[in-house]
């Protein structure tokens, strides 16, 4: 049984308890486990804290010993939003291929097992899935990691996702309330809004979250967006009116409210970390997610006494922050009952990705699910110029500055795997005005894969296909993200996701395996 440091009043416990803080290094520094014995309960991981399958069990082994019923969360959609595997791509597809093949039962047996995968490290809750719509093509931070921009499917694939999850003892925590896709900001970076009529919103936004909240999603994330026609003052992560009045009232919802991270410029620019945190609970939120950027003691130590001074000069009442920390703590023994298996470095590491360092999920001997659904998604389109790769060729990788929730330190393409079928592959990487010109000048006379990533929102990179396709008629274009443009090149392949198995299934089709 956890044991409570003596001396840590109930005001301060429960203050503790609703955040969900990060941290630096690969193993629990001091201050987390001292904090943890006062009465936190959650803590997130991020890729800078990922190295090996052996060390994150470890880890969360060193967590527990702390406090047995810990909630160890994780952001892991897969596909391009991945942190056990962010230093090789992930072993399995994200949203959009998975909507792509439009299949339930095969989603829900990659979310369950990658909820399978996460438990054997010791994770326990993941933030996800991602439940928006993809209504809005130009959208900057969901595109791929939606099932799509049909309002159905984006149901049922939601709520096969939680079920897979959950099956595998992990809790989903569906995001991103009340629907992120119809934005054309990230979040990360300013306030985005949603102008949609309320009957529009509940015919389309709200349609999958009460696919999950029916399946029986444990958690809910909030979304840093101001939607007017539900709110036109705050912003749904810090709106009553929302997270109480819709998700919990109208919407039935009675599980934990998690909210997007609090350091983000929608909230810390415009209310200030410690203000923001308070209003989200007394909005109705249960846990303060922060750690992606500040993951220090001193930041949860100004939340905690935030929240503490804020219940003593009345602002925040304190059944509110009670409620939250019960929430919090609920959740944490569902979790802790749902455990079957101890965090154990045997976690399959699956050897060596081709990218030549070790996955922290791997693969597993008996089912590679996720390759499977990553072949099923393509989408491979034969030109008027086909003509099979049967020689190394010049992978030009047209790359797009990377959202901050996908990050830029996780691989992509097609190149590391294409170079294990087709040995002397080369490869480089370009951007900008120029790209298409240096992309021809590099390739020299080899054949030319040209990879994109969202090209219809990136002029630049529409450009550098023209400059390509004109050339060299024979070029073949793999397209990672949602593909909008009409199929181009003597071979157009679209992966929908950027996943390291979504990039191995576009190589072998490029090379006729």
């Amino acid at each position: 049984m956890t044991t409570i440091a003596s001396g840590t009043d109930t005001l301060t416990r429960d203050a503790l308890a609703v955040l969900q803080p990060g941290f630096t290094g690969t193993s629990a520094p001091s201050w987390l486990l001292r904090r943890l014995g006062e009465g936190l309960t959650s803590v997130g991981l991020f890729g800078r804290n990922i190295a090996t399958p052996a060390q994150v069990a470890a880890l969360t082994a060193q967590l527990r010993a702390e406090r047995d019923d810990v909630l160890v969360a994780i952001d892991e959609e897969g596909g391009d939003v991945t942190r056990l595997e962010v230093r090789t791509g992930s072993s399995f597809p994200g949203n959009h291929a998975l909507g792509a093949v439009d299949d339930t039962a095969l989603t829900e047996a990659v979310a369950h097992e990658l909820g399978r995968r996460l438990a054997a490290c010791g994770v326990n809750l993941n933030w996800a899935p991602s439940a928006d719509i993809n209504s809005n093509v130009d959208n900057p931070v969901i595109g791929v990691r939606s099932f799509g921009a049909d309002t159905s499917l984006v149901a049922r694939h939601t709520a096969a996702y939680v079920s897979g999850l959950q099956s595998a003892g992990v809790a989903a925590c569906t995001k991103h309330f009340p629907g992120h896709g119809d934005t054309a900001v990230d979040s990360h970076h300013a306030m985005p809004r949603i102008d949609a009529e309320l009957a529009v919103l509940e015919s389309r936004e709200l349609v999958p979250f009460r696919a999950a909240i029916e399946a029986g999603t444990r958690a809910v994330m909030s979304a840093h967006i101001l939607v007017p026609a539900l709110d036109p003052v705050r912003p749904a992560t810090l709106s009553r009116r929302i997270l109480t009045g819709l998700l919990r009232e109208e919407l039935g919802y009675d599980g934990l409210i998690v909210t997007d991270g609090m350091e983000m410029q929608a909230i810390s620019a415009t209310y200030g970390i410690e203000r923001g945190s308070v209003l989200a609970i007394a909005a109705g939120a249960d846990a303060i997610c922060v750690g992606g950027g500040l993951s220090d003691e001193p930041t949860v130590l100004r939340l905690r006494d935030a929240l503490v001074a804020a219940v003593r000069s009345g602002d925040l009442p304190e059944e509110r922050l009670a409620d939250a920390a019960a929430r919090v703590r609920a959740l944490a023994a569902w979790t802790a009952s749902t455990q079957t298996t101890t965090p154990s470095a045997s976690v399959n590491g699956g050897g060596t990705s081709e990218r030549g360092s070790s996955s922290a999920v791997g693969s597993d001997a008996r089912t590679d699910v996720g390759l499977v659904a990553a072949r099923r998604a393509l989408k491979v389109t034969r030109g008027a110029h086909f003509a099979p790769v049967t020689e190394a060729p010049y992978v030009a990788a047209l790359t797009p500055v990377a959202n901050i929730a996908v990050g830029d330190e996780t691989p992509w393409g097609v190149a590391a795997e294409l170079r294990r079928l087709l040995p002397g592959t080369e490869t480089g990487s370009f951007t900008g005005e120029r790209a298409g010109a240096e992309a021809l000048a590099a390739a020299g006379s080899r054949r030319v894969v040209a990879v994109v990533r969202d090209a219809h929102r990136h002029t630049w990179m529409a450009e550098a296909l023209d400059i390509l396709l004109a050339a060299r008629p024979d070029t073949v274009v793999v397209e990672m993200g949602v593909p909008q443009s009409p199929p181009r090149g003597a071979l157009h392949i679209a992966t929908h996701g950027a996943a390291r198995v979504c990039g191995l299934a576009a190589a072998e089709a490029i090379a006729g395996a």
